[in-house]
């Protein structure tokens, strides 16, 4: 039988809440659900990548991961990789998209060093899902290219004919975010940017990369251990050959300046009758994200996280 004050030793911590998380533990379950969100399980050393809001040693993730228990109780490893609990089948998942990455890379580097050789072309990087070898055997390539400031709306036109090119080939390409290197700053500082500009693999243009990844440290806010391409290929420079540089010369005469106000004007008016919350067209940007996929993200992101904590 219990004594009075064990008793009321019990009583009193049945009481006691549970005990709350640390920034710490919460900045590594943040990097676990904002993967959750695309289906994909972390391997340690991206665990300590993109934790969020915490700048931290790889060591220090590891004894925090594998000791906390407020952490235990919320996820969990298999095969050396992270997932909320209950998601543990994204494992295998990820598996099986990363054998499919692998088989649609050479094809992503390809076109994109053809893209590169394009006049006016200063940077190519591969974005979005296979930047993170989380794809499906239908998804697009995504591009990010970086231009010459000045004729980033004959650039694109140029690299749409390697898309419709690609297409006949039966390859589905989708550069859809293209910068003038006046615009390396970017505008749109949260989240998911930090993610996007953290995850994106340089195929071409290495000094565009690093010089981009200087002029927003603002990332390092969200991202403070994501700093250079998650991976490395071998980054060819932004080729300028003999033709390509003949071709810029000329395209910087005076019918040049016309036929990039004309292009820039005319794709302008078309892309401006579907309105969308993410794009954004004018002579240094052509970004044409019409679903929203970023705002969709954090809110998601806010509203999962928000259940995990408790």
């Amino acid at each position: 039988m219990l004594s009075v004050r064990e008793d009321q030793r019990l009583r009193l911590s049945a009481r006691r809440p549970p005990p709350s998380p640390d920034s710490f533990e919460r900045a590594i379950l943040g990097a676990l659900v904002y993967a959750d969100l695309f289906d994909y399980p972390l391997t340690l050393e991206e665990v300590h990548r993109y934790l969020i809001a915490w700048p931290a040693s790889l060591a220090e993730v590891s004894e925090r991961i594998t000791q906390s228990p407020w952490l235990r109780a919320r996820i969990t490893c298999h095969d050396g990789m992270w997932t909320l609990r209950g998601r543990e089948d994204l494992v295998r998942l990820r598996q099986r998209r990363t054998a499919i990455a692998a088989r649609l890379w050479p094809d992503a580097l390809r076109y994109g060093r053809i893209l590169a050789t394009l006049p006016y072309t200063r940077m190519v990087a591969v974005t979005g899902a296979l930047a993170m070898d989380n794809v499906e055997e239908e998804d697009d390539i995504d591009y990010l290219i970086v231009t010459t400031p000045g004729r980033l709306w004959l650039c694109r036109a140029m690299a749409i004919g390697v898309v419709r090119w690609a297409a006949r080939r039966g390859r589905t390409l989708c550069p859809n975010y293209f910068l003038s290197e006046r615009a390396l700053v970017l505008e749109d500082r949260n989240l998911f940017t930090a993610h996007e500009l953290a995850q994106m693999i340089p195929i071409a243009g290495l000094a565009v990369y690093q010089r981009m990844r200087a002029l927003n440290p603002w990332t390092a806010r969200f991202l403070p251990n994501a700093w250079g391409p998650p991976w490395s290929v071998e980054v060819a420079p932004a080729i300028r050959r003999e033709l390509t540089a003949c071709l810029e010369a000329l395209g910087h005469m005076p019918p040049g300046d016309w036929l990039e106000a004309w292009e820039r004007q005319r794709k302008i008016r078309k892309f401006s009758a579907r309105p969308a919350e993410e794009v954004r067209f004018d002579a240094d940007h052509c970004q044409g994200h019409f679903d929203g996929h970023g705002r969709r993200t954090l809110t998601a992101f806010a509203e999962r996280f928000r259940r995990w904590l408790d």
